[in-house]
């Protein structure tokens, strides 16, 4: 499968690589596009994947039989392994009833694949209202000219952490917003440092783990972390002390930029907005 990069660079409003996800304008995306469908079901990680680092295996592929790919609009699908398997439709288009369309091929692909899901995945411009997204808004750190303002606060990484801190039942608390995962990986040692803020000696929020990756040009990205404050501490100010010792992190070990998605509207969304952070636009998701 080949994809003429003129008919679907027009459709693009937001630089998404299903499989991959955000990427920067400038990337190059027809390149990685082609390269999501030569690797697709072969169950390796391309170099720059950025989920290389939580398993030995890729789990999500693009159905490459299923791709539809004309001057008026493209769809990608793919399926996601985990679980009970999601088939998502990627559309890229702005046809009256491409997203119908979109919807007809997922819930056509799902059964076939044996997935309990059908999705569909459609973006926007960041020139597009708020009100009109349903789902994440990417926004791109540039770390290039400094990382800007200072923590703060103190902020402390896991390793010095004193043992009574209570990082555990952080985690635990926080499990929803992947924390007991991530100190899982913690304990086995397989992922970067943590950042962490105390509140009476405790922890009281966290950010990582902290790594970084080159991606398809070779530029040095600082990859996406878990991020949260526990809810009774929230409002100190410790959520945007967390993200500004990150981006200092980022800086000092070379990354270039941070990608990010945030939940239109989420604490997060609004932190990086105040922050600064230049929005690429919107990816919207909805079974079907």
């Amino acid at each position: 499968m080949r994809f003429h990069w003129g008919w679907i660079e027009p459709v693009m409003p937001v630089p998404y690589v299903p499989t991959l996800g955000p990427a920067r304008w400038g990337d190059p995306l027809h390149e990685l596009l082609e390269a999501v469908v030569d690797s697709a079901g072969n169950g390796r990680f391309l170099p720059h994947d950025k989920d290389r680092r939580w398993a030995e295996t890729k789990t999500e592929r693009v159905l490459v039989d299923a791709i539809e790919h004309d001057q008026a609009q493209t769809f990608v699908p793919t399926l996601a392994e985990r679980g009970r398997g999601v088939v998502k439709v990627h559309v890229y288009g702005a046809a009256p009833d491409s997203l119908s369309a979109g919807a007809d091929l997922a819930r056509k692909l799902a059964p076939a694949h044996g997935a309990a899901k059908a999705r569909i995945v459609w973006f926007l411009g960041a020139d597009q209202p708020d009100a009109y997204a349903q789902g994440t808004r990417v926004q791109l750190k540039d770390l290039t000219a400094g990382p800007g303002d200072a923590p703060g606060v103190p902020i402390q990484e896991y390793k010095e952490l004193p043992e009574d801190a209570g990082f555990q039942a952080f985690a635990t608390a926080m499990a929803e917003d992947g924390f007991a995962f991530l100190y899982g990986q913690m304990q086995a040692g397989t992922v970067g440092p943590v950042l962490t803020v105390l509140h009476d000696g405790l922890v009281a929020g966290a950010i990582g783990p902290m790594e970084t990756m080159n991606d398809a040009r070779g530029y040095v990205r600082l990859l996406p972390q878990y991020f949260g404050v526990l809810p009774q501490h929230r409002g100190r100010g410790y959520g945007r002390a967390l993200w500004r010792a990150a981006m200092h992190w980022g800086h000092q070990h070379g990354a270039a930029y941070q990608l990010l998605q945030t939940e239109v509207g989420g604490t997060s969304d609004r932190l990086c907005r105040a922050e600064g952070l230049a929005s690429l636009g919107f990816v919207n998701q909805a079974d079907v």
